[in-house]
């Protein structure tokens, strides 16, 4: 059995310092991997990264994280992710990775994603240019994490996990206003999932969301914003294949 821990929108600010630490160091002998999905920061400051890489340096289990929009705020994403990487974690946009012990295989392939909404309510390629570029960027987004777990399609992996912050799916979002789903998720990376094969996605944003979800393709989604989620991390278990 593989066990993969998760946790996103944790939101750690100066005074947060020593919140999460106590339960991370339990990771030992119940998890094989953490992963953060997005907004481990308020406003993506230097000095807010440096708590968060507090919380999780020299953990007993590898992490793996995706930046989320509160960590672009203050426009300075590379030098948050270049805090993290120093504390050990494997920081992801459009790229993939493989942690284990040698007994395991995980591979996860990560993006933050991007909005845009999701089928029969979504945007389109179409106006003005901003709109434009609102809907490529989100494509962009989605063909990076393809393109990732495909590379981990063509490696000895275990498990394969998508780890985004947007959803990829709108079963995630319910208890959310309708309104806001075109800023929560997009249904490209949904596709992107299935299309390249996982066997979970794992995303955050959605506070007020709901934890199961589905791609139409039979993938697991869950939403792991620990305002959902009500805890320092949720785990989940993975049959090994075969």
């Amino acid at each position: 059995m593989i066990r993969i821990a998760a946790v996103g929108d944790i939101h750690l600010g100066p005074e947060s310092q020593g919140v999460l630490r106590p339960s991370f160091e339990t990771l030992d002998g119940s998890a094989d991997v953490l992963l953060l999905a997005g907004d481990l920061t308020r406003h993506g400051t230097r000095e807010e990264a440096q708590v968060v890489a507090r919380e999780i340096k020299d953990l007993p289990v590898p992490v793996v994280a995706v930046l989320g929009n509160h960590d672009h705020h203050a426009d300075c994403p590379q030098e948050v992710a270049a805090v993290l990487r120093e504390a050990g974690a494997r920081v992801l946009e459009g790229q993939a990775t493989v942690v284990g012990d040698g007994d395991v295989c995980i591979g996860v392939a990560g993006t933050k994603g991007f909005g845009g909404g999701f089928v029969g309510r979504c945007a389109g390629e179409f106006g003005e240019p901003l709109m434009k570029e609102f809907v490529r960027y989100s494509r962009r987004c989605a063909d990076s994490l393809r393109a990732a777990l495909e590379e981990l399609g063509g490696q000895d992996c275990d498990v394969r996990i998508a780890l985004t912050h947007f959803s990829p799916v709108p079963d995630t979002l319910a208890g959310e206003p309708p309104e806001i789903y075109p800023f929560l998720g997009s249904y490209l990376l949904a596709e992107a999932i299935d299309r390249a094969g996982a066997d979970l996605a794992v995303h955050g944003h959605a506070h007020l969301g709901t934890e199961h979800g589905m791609t139409s393709g039979g993938v697991k989604v869950r939403n792991v914003a620990q305002p959902v989620i009500g805890r320092a991390f949720h785990v989940y278990h993975l049959s090994e294949p075969g």
